[in-house]
């Protein structure tokens, strides 16, 4: 009975902790990916992308809400499955 337990505390030690890399990872990126897709039509999809672009790209999103990609190469150079730019 006290290996499961010790398990289950290892366990939930270990997601909580990645639960809380993530969660700053998101909120810091989160933020700057509110502001690039204020002004976008399709809200949602640019959030989603913008928010996998900017956690790839070590928190770098350009500014603005549209253009100025050259300030972040990784997030230009970004490609989608059909060879398009993946960030918006």
């Amino acid at each position: 009975m006290k290996l499961v337990v010790v398990r289950f505390s290892i366990i939930f030690l270990l997601l909580t902790s990645s639960w809380f890399v993530f969660s700053t990872a998101d909120s810091s990126c989160g933020g700057k990916c509110n502001v690039r897709c204020s002004k976008a039509s399709q809200h949602d999809l640019c959030i989603k992308d913008c928010n996998i672009c900017c956690q790839k790209c070590k928190g770098c999103v350009p500014s603005g809400t549209y253009g100025h990609r050259d300030e972040c190469p990784c997030y230009r150079d970004m490609k989608n499955s059909k060879g398009g730019p993946k960030c918006p």
